[in-house]
């Protein structure tokens, strides 16, 4: 008979409580008792029914979780009424409640032992529970052994309630001057607080208003009440992916160092969505189309986005945020310059707009400069005058940040002419993380005024301090962020010097950004200067100046995009570098060549073989004639080629092109060079398309020993090989061969890869098809749902197009065609 290993507690809750159940199971096993809790112990592809019938069949004790949640759901009653009937009058104390927050328990659920949690701090309601558990308790004979197996390891404790966040990456400092939105905030509260499930609400409004500021207010206020607050810049799609990227390392998560950002995103979104109490905030996000994919489905937790564009009803819960209402203007311009003259504030609150970042330099160019309300309004309409002539509308917010912006950089200006060129260099860079190492490093790229003064450590703070004096930057102690909108005014401003300073920029970051922008190894390097190169250039481009540097950053960002998965935002940044190389450079320098190469394969990746095709001709054109035949970047050209026409269908015209380099790489760089192995492995693919399986076999066989015996086992190259190997044998009817070398690969794959990768899907999928070719069908059933069943439950648009077919084969095998 089977021995049944018994366990002290099995712990009842509701997803709502998942922190508090996993506080408690914590706690108890530190105390020596075993626990039993779904959260560590039920394992993906279980029976729910089943373990959780065994759990309470094999606990002496239940604890109930309790809280207004789990006494309102309907699967928890079973749970706990197994402990009440085997000990009805509580005697042995089977069944335990532990009240983590306030309800009104009803009918036979009063007469239990009750251990209130409510209101403690963690050292409290540590000392309660156990207390709670002793009393009454059936000790058991001996010390229970300890709880831990191969199958769950928790490692870290799990957060009191109440504590602060551990994960969060808030870029600002809260703004000890924030002022009214009393209405604005009880709304969102309310919004956020009023279903179950993951929320998304949408604060939008024009441009400096106060849009990022009350979104920050909310998250410092709420900090307490979530586990994770993360902050992701969204106005462009490729700085919103990089931010999300880091979330799943910071989770620590299984596939955050994929290179295909697609399951990066989908682990990110799955792990949240099995959690609770977590915040997302998607800052100056524009465009809902390219949010939604990355917004959990599910899951107890909450999303917040600021933006411009007011259309987000379908997608999400909007609320108008408009300039403060004048009492909260003179609230604010009080607490912020400590000047008690309410008219004057109100004067001048009219003359702003009631507009909060104009009040904010305002109040901060009054406190700098030590003058009245009244002296500043003078100053205000002075300079606002001399402008209107030449700049904005007097309706556009514009208007009243350029006059703000007037005054104080004339201030400025007459002090520290360094800080007005900080700004002026700022405005040409993304609005944040300006990190003092990239201006400092580029120095001899920048007007020899600004150069000398971010060289010296002293000067470069001089500077800082004259913009922060007047609220132009905000600075962390080690990066710069400025306001969208002053950005914008001092592009604006800047008349003959335009250029100068869009040159600046594009130089600064185009020496700063890696070399090998596919090498992983600089991935993090490039994830962070990612939105400063897109930002300086399109501002280079568009004042047409610095064509080669432009050229040379876009292709580099453009192969960093690609290799991580991020095709469309790839192919704008590499058309950009294609474009102003083939109209500066000219169409045989080697930087034009290599941008062509770039795009062809992203338009491959996207599906568009015909535009690959066109560009991967005229390249190659241009590198014979330039190059010669035997040039390896000619010889690279000619392999591609070959597999956008074996895409295409042309077998004869691919083998055409790869017998010639394969005859190359042998006679020029030898037959274990990874050029040549790469050449013959492409040939035998062809081969088998065209059912040629001796040949392919032949070349299979010989490409995987030295590839075994060169680069190991394990290698990526190696399992390609074996995969087309057993593809091979599978086609030959050698099904036995195919299914122990298929075996062999996706165990690997699933070691090294992670389950969820593309080349483990491909491999499963393999060893399905054989397995179930061979009548195994209990071994293909056990393949099916450990390596492939997920894919069902992805949206079809965040995979690859390997994934996605496997996908349409899993849903068609399983009976949930779409």
């Amino acid at each position: 008979m089977e021995q049944i290993d018994m366990v002290d507690f099995f712990i009842s809750y509701t997803n709502a409580d998942r922190a508090w159940a996993e506080w408690i199971a914590w706690e108890l096993e530190e105390k020596g008792y075993t626990t039993v809790l779904q959260a560590w112990d039920f394992r993906p592809g279980s029976n729910f029914v089943l373990e959780m019938q065994k759990a309470t069949e094999n606990a002496s004790r239940t604890i109930a979780v309790l809280s207004p949640d789990y006494l309102n759901a309907v699967y928890t009653k079973p749970e706990w009424a197994a402990a009440f009937v085997q000990d009805p009058t509580g005697e042995n104390g089977t069944l335990l409640h532990v009240c983590v927050r306030p309800c009104e328990l009803r009918g036979m659920l009063t007469s239990i032992i009750h251990i209130k949690l409510t209101g403690l701090d963690e050292a409290e309601a540590k000392s309660a529970l156990l207390d709670g558990v002793e009393r009454g308790r059936i000790k058991p004979s001996t010390k229970p052994g300890f709880p831990g197996s191969a199958q769950r390891q928790i490692t870290e404790q799990p957060r009191f309630p109440g504590a602060l966040p551990s994960i969060w990456n808030i870029p600002h400092q809260r703004n000890p001057n924030f002022t009214g939105r009393v209405q604005l905030m009880s709304d969102m509260q309310k919004a956020l607080a009023s279903g179950p499930t993951a929320l998304t609400q949408v604060i939008h409004g024009l441009g400096g208003v106060g849009k990022t500021q009350l979104a920050l207010e909310y998250a410092y206020r709420n900090m307490d009440k979530y586990n994770i607050i993360w902050w992701i810049r969204s106005e462009d799609s490729a700085t919103l992916a990089s931010d999300y990227a880091i979330l799943a390392q910071e989770l620590d998560l299984p596939d955050k160092g994929a290179a295909d950002q697609n399951l990066i995103t989908e682990a990110v979104k799955r792990c949240l969505e099995q959690q609770q109490n977590w915040l997302l905030v998607f800052d100056n996000a524009d465009n809902p189309a390219r949010i939604n994919e990355y917004i959990p489905r599910g899951g107890l937790g909450h999303v917040l986005v600021t933006s411009r564009n007011p259309n987000w009803r379908g997608t999400a819960s909007p609320l108008s945020i408009k300039e403060l209402e004048r009492e909260e203007s003179v609230d604010f311009l009080v607490k912020r310059t400590g000047k008690i003259d309410t008219e004057a504030a109100d004067a001048l609150a009219d003359a702003l707009g009631d507009l909060p970042l104009a009040l904010e330099q305002a109040g901060a160019y009054i406190e700098a400069a030590g003058i009245s309300l009244s002296s500043y309004l003078d100053l205000f309409n002075t300079h606002r005058t001399k402008l209107l002539d030449h700049s904005y509308p007097p309706t556009d917010p514009r208007c009243k940040i350029s006059t703000t912006w007037n005054i104080s950089i004339d201030e400025v200006r007459k002090t520290c002419q360094a800080g007005v060129d900080l700004l002026n260099l700022c405005a040409f860079l993304a609005p944040d993380d300006i990190y003092e190492e990239l201006i400092r490093d580029g120095a001899k790229h920048l007007p020899d005024s600004l150069s000398a003064a971010v060289t010296d450590p002293l000067i470069f703070t001089d500077a800082v301090k004259s913009l922060r004096r007047y609220s132009l930057v905000e600075f962390s102690g080690s990066a710069i962020s400025v306001h969208r909108m002053v950005q914008a005014v001092v592009r604006d401003q800047l008349t003959t010097d335009r250029e100068r300073w869009a040159e600046a920029a594009v130089r600064l970051v185009d020496d700063a950004f890696p070399f090998d922008s596919g090498d992983v190894q600089n991935w993090s390097l490039c994830s962070r200067l990612l939105p400063h190169a897109l930002a300086a250039a399109e501002y280079a481009e568009a004042s047409d100046v610095a064509a080669s540097a432009t050229a040379r950053l876009s292709n580099r960002t453009g192969v960093y995009l690609y290799k991580r998965g991020w095709f469309a935002e790839a192919k704008e940044t590499l058309e950009r570098a294609h474009g102003i190389g083939k109209r500066v450079l000219g169409s045989e320098h080697p930087d034009t060549l290599s941008s062509m190469n770039n795009l062809a394969l992203t338009l491959s990746d996207q599906g568009d073989l015909d535009g690959a095709r066109q560009i991967q001709e005229e390249e190659l054109e241009v590198r014979r004639r330039v190059l010669g035949s035997e040039h390896p970047s000619t010889l690279t050209s000619m392999n591609n080629l070959a597999l956008t026409l074996y895409g295409q269908g042309d077998l004869d015209g691919a083998r055409q092109i790869q017998e010639e380099v394969l005859e190359i790489c042998r006679r020029v760089l030898g037959s274990e060079h990874p050029d040549t192995l790469t050449s013959m492995n492409n040939l035998a693919l062809t081969l088998y398309g065209q059912g040629d399986l001796d040949g392919a076999r032949q070349i299979q066989e010989e490409v995987l020993e030295v590839r075994r015996r060169v680069l190991g086992s394990e290698h990526p190259d190696t399992l390609t090989s074996m995969n087309n190997l057993a593809t091979t044998l599978y086609g030959q009817g050698d099904l036995d061969g195919a299914r122990q070398i298929q075996e062999e690969v996706l165990e690997i794959r699933r070691q090294i890869l992670g389950e969820e990768h593309p080349d483990t899907s491909v491999s499963a999928l393999n060893l399905l098809t054989t397995l179930v070719d061979i009548d195994d069908l209990i071994r293909a059933r056990t393949v099916l749902e450990n390596d492939l069943i997920w894919l069902l439950d992805r949206d079809p648009a965040s995979l690859g197009a390997d994934q996605r077919r496997i996908r349409e084969m899993v849903s068609q095998i399983t009976g949930q065609a779409e």
